[in-house]
């Protein structure tokens, strides 16, 4: 992709089982006054998956790294979603040059994520099932989506590989990069539906707003966990708020 001259890029990071399109009303939204890059993460939405998982979230991030190299953005916010948030946060770990902010929304803990045993079993059984994507829908949401959001939805789980499903599931999902914490400096934002059933607001008290220096949250009403869907001006707003509020650098 070929940025623009614009001040600050959007680099925008889907949740697990998406892909990069998550993010096509957002850049409607905001593509205006922000370059926006909309990345699509290895065995997501299509794409190979390349050499694997040996590396954990350190390889989608090592991913993560080198398209920002390729794209050479002046400075840039990292927005990550669920696992993007996590990823996003190994990124900010490394203090890459140009970063100026996190905005996470429902981000998976830098512990592990708070699965139970009977849904982890479950959800690694429902690969390629289009009737358990459906039924994944309608658990983890609190209000009603477009009709092209739901077919995205179910189309973009079902494009996952069976790879990087079992890799999440089985060993991803249940990383802990806590002691990488004290290493990001940049501000970050965290926005969360207030009956989010994934990962509810008191997880992000705690596993996340405590972790980092420069946190604040956001609790959304009446939201579940596909944020950028159910709320998408919301969204829109609070990430155009966070990046007016980050003073320019030369």
């Amino acid at each position: 992709m070929t940025l623009t001259d614009r001040a600050l890029t959007l680099v925008l990071l889907h949740y697990f089982g998406g892909s990069g399109q998550e993010w096509n009303g957002t850049v409607t939204a905001l593509g205006d006054t922000y370059d926006c890059l909309a990345l699509t993460l290895r065995g997501h939405g299509g794409t190979s998956d390349r050499d694997g998982y040996g590396g954990g979230i350190e390889t989608l991030a090592d991913d993560v790294a080198v398209a920002i190299t390729d794209a050479a953005p002046r400075q840039y916010v990292l927005v990550g979603h669920s696992m993007g948030g996590k990823v996003a946060l190994v990124v900010a770990a490394r203090q890459p040059v140009g970063l100026r902010g996190l905005f996470l929304l429902a981000p998976s803990p830098p512990t592990p994520e708070p699965i139970t045993d009977a849904d982890r079993a479950n959800a690694l059984a429902s690969w390629g099932d289009r009737a358990a994507s459906e039924d994944s829908l309608r658990k983890i949401t609190r209000r009603p989506l477009p009709s092209q959001s739901v077919a995205r939805f179910v189309e973009d789980n079902l494009r996952t590989t069976e790879a990087v499903w079992r890799w999440w599931y089985e060993s991803g999902s249940r990383e802990n990069i806590s002691e990488q914490m004290d290493r990001v400096a940049a501000p970050v934002r965290v926005l969360v539906g207030a009956e989010d059933p994934v990962i509810p607001p008191k997880v992000q008290r705690r596993e996340v707003i405590s972790r980092l220096a420069d946190a604040r949250l956001e609790v959304v009403p009446d939201a579940g966990h596909l944020l950028p869907d159910e709320v998408p001006s919301i969204v829109a707003a609070a990430i155009r708020q966070f990046g007016e509020s980050l003073t320019p650098q030369d």
